[in-house]
């Protein structure tokens, strides 16, 4: 699985880079820190996953993930924040996203228990 972690924090980025790095069947492969960068990298990059900040100067991870949804349905879009999923903002649900996880219980078994209970299948994965 092909990993592009997006995030305007770089400790948050250290962060999941650690986590994919130590998840066996996961591979880093970009890093981007805005959503515009995340639309690029997706275009060269080529990853089969995105894991993507919601809250981010320029535009949010929301409008990134809708347009990479659009330009390339094959990828799979995990956002990430610290919002209760109560307090998602209300366009989440329309961006393409396959699911949210919450920042503060991010790690690998998240991320594969994710991914295995059928991440890509739309945004019905209730993972907190």
């Amino acid at each position: 699985m092909r990993v592009l972690i997006v995030d305007d924090q770089a400790p948050f980025r250290d962060a999941a880079r650690a986590v994919v790095e130590r998840a066996s069947g996961f591979d880093l492969i970009a890093e981007a820190v805005s959503g515009e960068d995340a639309v690029n990298a997706v275009d060269t990059a080529g990853p089969d996953l995105v894991l993507m900040d919601i809250n981010m100067g320029g535009i949010s991870g929301i409008e990134a993930a809708t347009q990479i949804s659009a330009a390339h349905p094959e990828v799979t879009i995990f956002l990430l924040s610290t919002y209760n999923r109560e307090d998602l903002p209300p366009d989440v649900a329309e961006c393409g996203a396959a699911a949210y996880l919450n920042k503060e219980e991010f790690g690998g078994r998240l991320l594969k228990k994710t991914w295995e209970a059928g991440g890509q299948a739309g945004w019905r994965v209730r993972v907190h």
